[in-house]
């Protein structure tokens, strides 16, 4: 991998850290291209139960490099649609796919486009200076990235609207407040509170682990009774499964289960 995107996987957590800190680890082309095929490594990778993104230097990410903006502002209406469908949009596409645990670990401030694919994750711990803004309507534009999405489903319709429109800093503090991020950790304890975290979760059965993830997703615009018979149709996989078994024998056997994900 290029240095601007750095992959790497150790105790069955695959970690993608963005790496271009003198742009606010703003991504080009070539960068989302290659955090793409981070991304589908570690969806198939047996290797990894639990992925991680970050980034260095002050910011998470702040987007697509306004640079480019421009130059797309000239465009016709078809190639914006086309540029934004056939870009940053495969990134809570991706995201989507995933049923592996995803954690967003916001080390510093993320805005628009960046905030949208920490949003577009499971989980999002940040360091105590970290700071977050959905700066479309300063810049006369709208959420491009599943921002409209996502954001009303994790803080609620209203108080959206008011990042939205208002294009307000949220504190870090602010953000655990209203459910923007999870947890938030002194700056030099993040990475070892998100991977205690994450090794905690990939310790646990793989197939029970993403199949949770995946009743959850799929029951949140259903009612009770569709949620119900997902979780029946879901329960005879995890059932029936090896980890299950295995997680018997330890419980009998009072010993630590060794689970692989079958």
């Amino acid at each position: 991998m290029s240095d601007l995107l750095k992959y790497d996987i150790a105790d069955g957590v695959g970690t993608i850290t963005l790496n271009r800190p003198e742009k606010l680890n703003a991504f080009t082309g070539e960068m989302l291209e290659k955090w793409l095929l981070s991304l589908e490594d570690a969806r198939t990778n047996p290797e990894v139960r639990v992925i991680v993104m970050t980034g260095t230097g002050r910011a998470f990410t702040t987007g697509g490099d306004v640079e480019g903006f421009s130059a797309s502002a000239k465009q016709t209406a078809a190639g914006i649609r086309k540029h934004l469908v056939e870009g940053i949009q495969r990134l809570p596409r991706k995201l989507a796919e995933i049923d592996k645990p995803v954690i967003a670990a916001l080390n510093g401030f993320a805005t628009g486009g960046g905030l949208d694919i920490a949003l577009a994750c499971d989980i999002r711990f940040a360091a105590e200076s970290a700071r977050f803004a959905e700066t479309y309507a300063k810049m006369g534009l709208i959420p491009g990235a599943g921002g409209a999405w996502l954001l009303p489903r994790i803080v609620g319709t209203a108080k959206a609207l008011e990042l939205f429109w208002s294009c307000d800093w949220v504190e870090a503090c602010e953000a655990e407040r209203i459910g923007l991020v999870n947890k938030v950790f002194p700056d030099a304890e993040l990475m070892d509170g998100t991977y205690a975290f994450a090794r905690k979760v990939a310790d646990g059965a793989p197939l029970a682990v993403q199949t949770i993830k995946r009743v959850v997703r799929l029951g949140l615009d259903k009612d009770l009774g569709t949620a119900l018979d997902i979780v029946a149709s879901s329960m005879p996989i995890v059932r029936t499964s090896e980890d299950h078994q295995e997680a018997l024998a330890a419980f009998k056997e009072k010993r630590t289960p060794r689970f692989k994900g079958q």
